[in-house]
């Protein structure tokens, strides 16, 4: 089953996102994916402008990358990499250099937000820009942590603890195939991707088997804020369309989800008596 994503390079976007095989991640490794997939999205929004066109659904493609993996990264790394170094010059410019980031992608959403009030080069210039910054504070980084006697190869923060980059270009856009997530980590990913949505947003799940273990993770979450309806029961394919409410709602009585849990799920649970998340195959 192929997810639908929004970006017009779905095959170069996953393949840019795979990881080395054999071998732990690196954060050098981690940085190349992240330069390497805002360098697809800006070359989209690139493209699109040398046309003299206001590229809206190309800019909303590149800001969702920044914003997510990109800002989560910078937050991560201070977290889980650089409060170990202490008070250093160097870690204050890295401070600088993350709200820098921060302000040229709140540049670019306000951009986006004229919805084509801003002139085609000034967009190209101020992208171009940005990806230089983001490479050359991605440099800083790595010569930090190597001054403050860090290994050259230091540990990706995914392997710390930090947020799983393969994660976001399997899950954006309108349909998420779960059978599509790295296993054991299906309900995680769905649950991240679901919390991003928007007021009055929806997503459609799709699976080879039921998805109700995404539902009642979001009902601990957030009782009553998210709709579940099933499009498609099974036996081979299983549809759920899922919205986040436009106004909260009265929290759904507990025990009873939003979408109607198949019987075999009903049943394996009473019969099992276990904790069905553990079934979480991926």
């Amino acid at each position: 089953m192929k997810t639908m994503h929004d970006p017009p390079r779905e095959e170069q976007l996953h393949a840019a996102a795979a990881t080395p095989g054999g071998r732990p991640l690196t954060l050098a490794d981690e940085h190349a994916l992240l330069l390497e997939q805002v360098a697809i999205r800006a070359e989209d929004v690139l493209a699109v402008a040398a046309q003299n066109r206001w590229p809206a659904r190309e800019l909303r493609c590149l800001l969702g990358y920044l914003r997510v993996e990109v800002l989560r990264q910078a937050e991560d790394e201070e977290m889980l990499l650089f409060a170990s170094l202490g008070a250093s010059a160097g870690r204050g410019r890295l401070g600088r250099d993350h709200a820098r980031l921060r302000e040229a992608i709140e540049a670019l959403e306000r951009a986006a937000a004229g919805d084509g009030t801003w002139s085609s080069a000034w967009l190209a210039t101020v992208i171009r820009d940005l990806v230089c910054q983001l490479e050359r504070h991605l440099a800083a980084e790595e010569r930090l942590l190597a001054a403050g006697g860090v290994p050259g190869q230091a540990q990706a923060v995914t392997g710390l603890g930090g947020h799983p980059h393969e994660w976001y270009p399997l899950t954006e856009g309108p349909v998420i195939d779960l059978d599509a997530l790295p296993p054991g980590q299906v309900i995680d990913a769905a649950t991240d991707r679901l919390l991003r949505l928007r007021r009055g947003e929806q997503v459609e799940l799709r699976s080879g088997r039921d998805p109700w273990l995404v539902w009642r993770r979001m009902d601990e979450i957030s009782p009553g804020g998210y709709g579940f309806a099933y499009v498609e029961e099974g036996p081979d394919c299983w549809r759920v369309r899922v919205i986040r409410q436009p106004d909260r709602q009265k929290p759904a009585v507990r025990g009873r989800p939003g979408p109607r849990m198949s019987g075999t799920a009903r049943a394996a649970a009473g019969r099992t008596g276990r904790d069905p998340a553990a079934d979480d195959r991926g």
